[in-house]
């Protein structure tokens, strides 16, 4: 897919209306489809903003994972994409929820993949409106990217790997600005899928440490400080390597 013509202001409308809508759609058919809730918990079933809301919702949809885990299960597949889909700050959150409640393997294959779809509804939406938002608000950025991707076009699946990777453009950037500067969806979906997989990692991680922190006592173990210790190093290691991919790619 590629912005090689204009799309018309209607049809641009209509599909923007019809992805929000849907995706609006599919958060209320799992709220009210969840299993019945104590009062007291209501409060906490909200998209998370940050990790306290993040460890509330956790607690919460920990206590019925064992017996209802297909719906909690769907519930942070949706919320995920959905925060994906526009933009929305607390993704972040939702890898260390997923950490929190779901087998290692499980949990990143999860993130990764609801990062990748989240990422590609969001490169639609701008598909049909982020032409004239990126060409008037970034127009600097979105030369240089353009530039950039052109450069390596013929090897556009790793530089989208790249991108992710390292901390050269914001996420939400590349997904509004790729279907403008005509990255095709399918090598952005699958580089994307892979490229957020090493910070997918150590969110998730950490929240599966947390998890066996908060059951099994109060206070830190050993390997739990060396986990953490761990992944904190670990999360250097693109900053570290950032000169000389950046010698490779630019």
């Amino acid at each position: 897919m590629a912005c090689n013509s204009e799309v018309t202001t209607r049809t641009a409308v209509i599909a923007v209306l019809l992805i929000f809508v849907l995706s609006l759609s599919s958060l209320v058919y799992i709220y009210f489809n969840f299993p019945q809730l104590e009062e007291n918990e209501r409060k906490y079933i909200k998209l998370p903003r940050d990790m306290d809301d993040a460890r509330n919702l956790g607690k919460v949809l920990d206590r019925y994972k064992d017996k209802y885990f297909f719906e909690v299960l769907l519930a942070v597949f949706v919320a995920y994409i959905f925060l994906q889909t526009f933009a929305i700050p607390g993704s972040i959150s939702l890898s260390v929820l997923s950490g929190f409640l779901f087998p290692f393997p499980l949990a990143l294959f999860l993130v990764c993949f609801c990062s990748a779809t989240g990422a590609s509804l969001c490169y639609m939406v701008s598909y049909f409106v982020g032409r004239k938002v990126i060409k008037k608000y970034f127009p600097e950025k979105a030369e240089k990217y353009s530039l950039m991707v052109e450069k390596h076009r013929d090897d556009i699946f790793n530089y989208m790997l790249f991108l992710r990777v390292t901390p050269f453009l914001p996420n939400w950037f590349i997904n509004i600005a790729a279907p403008v500067i005509n990255v095709p969806i399918l090598p952005f979906w699958f580089g994307t899928f892979l490229g957020v997989a090493p910070p997918s990692f150590l969110a998730i991680q950490a929240g599966g440490t947390l998890h066996e922190i908060s059951s099994s006592s109060s206070t830190l173990s050993i390997t739990s400080v060396l986990l953490l210790a761990g992944f904190a190093v670990l999360s250097l290691v693109p900053v570290l390597l950032r000169q000389r991919l950046k010698e490779k790619f630019e």
